[in-house]
């Protein structure tokens, strides 16, 4: 097939360039799944251009990211980064680039990530040509869900909830990445026809068991790690302040910006006075931006992964940790329900609960037996449930199906 992928804010050559976008406020999991989700289509035979924003004043046109695959900058705003929240301006100029290029080349299917690549896909779709182009969505985080957690302190567009809805129910078919998803879809009034349920997946080569851990603690200390962009909603402060009832423990905490900038982040020096209110501050180590390729040895280097965001779309994380054979403890929240098995691979505790969180750590730390069943157990679900090539012939059968839909409307 050939295939189009719509990320506009989400680029996946950050996914392989290490320190260049992943960990920031707008750079994580969306564009690693783009990126795997796309390689792996492209090794099943599969044409795949990915289109992102072009955000840099250096004109960057079509980059080969694997074969069968490129990556294609859309000129669409101002060529700088702009944060996602600020980009909703720029779509109908995203939707007219790509209505151009599919009226001379029109794709198979069109597969549009997050929601406002969503409304420059069904925009271009429309308006290619005499061709109906199917058009998939995967929204990756819903605005209800935000502004029902964040209140306040929501920065999306006013549009977006009214927006999501009208994509979901333009689009041929809606990708869910988790069954709680599923029934947030529903009450907005998405069809629960057009929804499929297909998850995230996880790079079973580079998140393995196999392979040298980081640097273990000193002095005997458990090592507790939180992976995880540095934002309010991802609940390290509640990693951290679970760490006051484990004195036995430290945390290092990766992701937010580069480690020469981390004094100068907002985030950083709320977090760090948590630290300090709570008493922990010599036990908390803020490691700043990780490269892709030295996340595994430090989830290796671990006792236990906490992953405790207040909601998670889906969140990789406890994945990635579990395909290194590390237990989790996680919120009970999104796609966490559906990857870590309570008392399996892992536990799953209440979202802004850092007791719940220590009670949780505190039992799996003094049963290593137990932390070893859990590890392996992990591993296991993690190779049999999601790896690329399972998620990717399931995308595939989604586009098939969206296809065959779109010539009977036609």
């Amino acid at each position: 097939m050939r295939i189009a992928m719509i990320s506009e804010h989400a680029s996946p050559l950050a996914a392989g360039s290490g320190r260049a976008g992943l960990g920031g406020a707008d750079g994580g999991g969306q564009n690693v799944f783009v990126a795997e989700l796309a390689a792996e289509l492209g090794r099943r035979g599969h044409y795949v251009t990915v289109y992102t924003r072009r955000d840099a004043p250096v004109p960057s046109g079509r980059v080969r990211l694997a074969p069968g695959v490129v990556v294609e900058h859309v000129p669409a705003g101002p060529p700088e980064r702009i944060p996602k929240d600020g980009l909703l301006p720029w779509m109908h100029d995203f939707g007219r680039h790509l209505a151009d290029r599919w009226s001379t080349e029109p794709p198979d299917v069109a597969h549009a990530h997050f929601w406002m690549s969503g409304l420059a896909a069904i925009q271009a779709a429309q308006q290619a040509g005499a061709r109906r182009i199917p058009v998939v969505q995967t929204y990756h985080a819903l605005g209800t869900v935000k502004r029902r957690h964040q209140g306040d302190g929501d920065t999306s567009p006013a549009s977006r909830v009214r927006l999501e809805r009208a994509i979901g129910r333009a689009a041929d078919t809606v990708i869910a990445t988790c069954s709680d998803e599923v029934a947030e879809l529903a009450a907005m009034g998405v069809p629960r026809d057009r929804v499929q349920v297909v998850p995230c997946g996880v790079d079973l080569d580079l998140f393995a068991p196999a392979g040298s851990p980081a640097a273990p603690p000193a002095g005997g200390r458990h090592r507790l790690v939180v992976l995880s962009r540095l934002v309010e909603r991802k609940g390290v402060d509640t990693a951290i302040r679970a760490l006051a009832h484990l004195p036995d423990a430290e945390l290092a905490v990766a992701g937010g910006p580069p480690r020469g900038g981390l004094s100068r982040d907002p985030e950083v020096r709320r977090l760090r006075r948590a630290a300090r209110d709570a008493g922990v501050a010599g036990r908390v180590e803020f490691l700043g931006r990780l490269g892709r390729g030295e996340v595994p040895a430090l989830l290796r280097s671990a006792s236990l992964v906490l992953a405790l965001p207040r909601y998670e779309p889906f969140g990789m994380v406890p994945l990635e940790a579990m395909a290194c054979g590390v237990p989790v403890v996680a919120t009970a929240v999104g796609g966490h329900l559906d990857t870590v098995v309570d008392g399996v691979t892992g536990a799953l505790v209440r979202p802004r609960d850092p007791e719940a969180a220590a009670r949780a750590a505190r039992a799996l730390l003094d049963d290593p037996a137990a932390r070893a069943a859990m590890g392996r157990a992990g591993a296991a679900r993690a190779r049999e449930h999601y790896s690329w090539a399972r998620v990717a012939a399931a995308t595939a059968e989604v586009y098939r199906h969206a296809a065959a839909l779109s010539e009977v409307a036609a």
